[in-house]
C-alpha cells in the first residue's frame, strides 16, 4: 500500500532539487521534480523489463516488433514499413532486429502477394507462444512495480500522466 504524502522518504530527485534551491534559489524546479522522476522511473522499469525478456532470449527491442505483430491479430503479419512506423525505427534498425529474430524462428519474411516489390513479416508458432509468455512475464513485473500505490492511486496516477503525455506531443 501507498504511504501518506506526509510520511513520504526523499528521493534521490529531492536532492537535487535542494542543492538547485541552495544555489539558485531563484529557479522555478517543478519541471525538474517531475521529468526527473519519470526518467529515473523509466530508466529503472526499463531495466526490469529487460531482464524480464532476456529469460526469453530477446532484447526489450525485439519483444516490441513481437508484441507488434501479436497485438495486430491474425495472421499476425505486417509490413516491415508498418513495423518501422509503428515502433518508429529506421529501416535500418528494423532490419538487424527482424533478422535476428527470423534467425531465432520467432518470425518469418516472406513476400507480400499484393506488392511483388514488398516484404510480409508474420509471426511463427514458436514466436507466438513466446511473446504470450513474454508478455505476461513482463506485465507481472510492471504489476510488481504498481502495488506500491492502491488501485485508486494507480489509476490517478496514468490519469495525470496520459495528460501530460497528450500535451506535451502535441
Amino acid at each position: 500500500m501507498s504511504t501518506p504524502p506526509e510520511q513520504h522518504s526523499k528521493d534521490p530527485v529531492d536532492a537535487i532539487v535542494e542543492q538547485w534551491a541552495q544555489v539558485r534559489p531563484d529557479l522555478d524546479t517543478a519541471g525538474m521534480e517531475v521529468f526527473g522522476r519519470v526518467y529515473r522511473l523509466a530508466r529503472a522499469m526499463g531495466d526490469r523489463m529487460e531482464r524480464a525478456y532476456a529469460r526469453y532470449g530477446i532484447s526489450r527491442g525485439e519483444f516490441d516488433v513481437l508484441a507488434t505483430l501479436r497485438r495486430t491479430g491474425e495472421p499476425y503479419t505486417l509490413s516491415p514499413r508498418q513495423l518501422s512506423g509503428t515502433l518508429m525505427l529506421t529501416t535500418g534498425g528494423m532490419t538487424g532486429r527482424l533478422d535476428k529474430l527470423e534467425r531465432a524462428g520467432l518470425l518469418r519474411r516472406s513476400p507480400d502477394p499484393h506488392d511483388r516489390r514488398g516484404l510480409q513479416v508474420t509471426l511463427t508458432d514458436d514466436g507466438l507462444r513466446l511473446i504470450d509468455e513474454a508478455v505476461g512475464a513482463g506485465l507481472a513485473e510492471q504489476t510488481e512495480a504498481l502495488s506500491a500505490l492502491d488501485g485508486e492511486r494507480a489509476a490517478q496516477l496514468s490519469g495525470l500522466l496520459r495528460e501530460l503525455l497528450l500535451a506535451t506531443e502535441r
